[in-house]
């Protein structure tokens, strides 16, 4: 799929925060490149050889931040200096601004008669409804110029929101967020999934109901993932739980974990897709924007276990593609979660559901979406998709 030709004849630039990795904001940001080809990519930091060679073979423009020593490997210990960075790039020579940002990439500044439209995958959740879960200990000197550091990037957040003349959220849940913290509307697209790649098994065996074989988990080793409520849950059950990923709680969440539980660090392509493929059940007991490693999961035939808030609610039907559970303040989570691994458990699933409500997110229905809003907010006249003609 290719934009039109009013869009074709603009020039685009792509804002990103950072390029250390593939994960879901990098995906959305392929997705953009693969649309716009010539457009350079302009972000703070960039990692050569960690991201997908589509987006290897654009112009990257960096920030100053990439020539300071131990920023590739640290860069998260110069979040104060994120903003003056962003905004040192120059976008004058460019009509259209596509940022994806969950950081500080939206904050870039584009020239007045240019349009920038941002694809927000979040609020930076540790600048606001999450400081206390990323940054537990509140007392010392540190945490006092930690939380004045962080007081200025809240007021330097929202000052920079004027900038953007409009914004696309990856779900209903993360639209709310930006209408509470930016007092913005925003159009709901929900992020590319590769759903070519992520399919069941040729031959779809009959997955037994009685013998669980394991559970698994995709997933930054973040606080907020809770992974650690995962893992505990498991361990209880005697149900093997596979965890794919790495991260700062990697060290904890070993020691916290017992004979049940596996650590399988980074994994991609073909060996993902055979774990997901095998496992009984995905679980996702945390409050996520979206849940990409969700709808790969459900691509894959695999039925999903999830807390029934935020960006899940998108994807998941109850009892139709998976168990979504409820764990209000005060509750015992473990005993929510654990219910709903038994119920789900006991659920003959249609494999055929799961993987056709996945298809909804193909990486067509995105950039389709996607063009329709850039038409729209720009006040082209609609031009159908390639796909809109009928055969005869």
């Amino acid at each position: 799929m290719r934009p039109g030709p009013e869009l074709a004849g603009l020039r685009v630039a792509l804002v990103h925060d950072w390029l250390t990795g593939m994960r879901g904001g990098e995906k959305v940001l392929e997705a953009m490149a693969e649309l716009f080809p010539e457009a350079p990519i302009f972000t703070l930091i960039h990692r050569r050889g960690s991201v997908s060679s589509v987006l290897e073979s654009h112009p990257i423009h960096t920030s100053f931040l990439q020539r300071w020593p131990l920023v590739a490997r640290r860069y998260r210990g110069f979040l104060p200096f994120f903003p003056s960075a962003i905004e040192d790039f120059d976008l004058g020579e460019f009509d259209l601004v596509l940022s994806t940002s969950h950081c500080v990439a939206k904050g870039a500044l584009p020239r007045p008669d240019a349009f920038h439209l941002c694809y927000c995958h979040t609020p930076m959740r540790y600048a606001w409804d999450q400081e206390h879960t990323y940054f537990p200990g509140r007392r010392g000197p540190v945490a006092r110029l930690r939380n004045l550091a962080l007081t200025a990037l809240r007021a330097w957040d929202v000052a920079s929101v004027p900038r953007v003349d409009h914004f696309a959220a990856n779900s209903h849940f993360v639209a709310r967020r930006i209408t509470r913290y930016y007092g913005r509307e925003a159009s709901v697209l929900p992020p590319p999934v590769d759903v070519d790649f992520f399919t069941p098994t040729p031959e779809e065996r009959e997955r037994s109901v009685t013998v669980p074989e394991y559970a698994i988990m995709v997933s930054a080793l973040n606080p907020y993932k809770r992974v650690d409520l995962a893992i505990d849950v498991c361990e209880a059950m005697g149900l093997e739980l596979r965890i794919v990923g790495t991260g700062p709680e990697e060290k904890s969440l070993r020691q916290r974990a017992g004979g049940h539980t596996r650590f399988l660090g980074r994994v991609e392509g073909a060996e993902l897709r055979d774990l997901y493929r095998d496992a009984r059940l995905f679980l996702q007991p945390g409050l996520e924007d979206f849940g990409i490693a969700s709808v790969e999961a459900l691509a894959s035939g695999t039925p999903v276990v999830a807390l029934g808030s935020g960006g899940v609610v998108d994807i998941v039907e109850d009892e139709n593609h998976g168990v979504l559970y409820n764990a209000p303040p005060g509750a015992d989570e473990a005993a929510s979660l654990r219910a709903a691994i038994d119920k789900a458990l006991q659920i003959r699933f249609n494999y055929l559901k799961l993987v056709h409500r996945a298809q909804a997110f193909s990486h067509r229905r995105f950039a389709s979406r996607l063009l329709e809003c850039l038409t729209q907010r720009l006040g082209y006249p609609e031009t159908p998709p390639d796909d809109s003609k009928a055969s005869t």
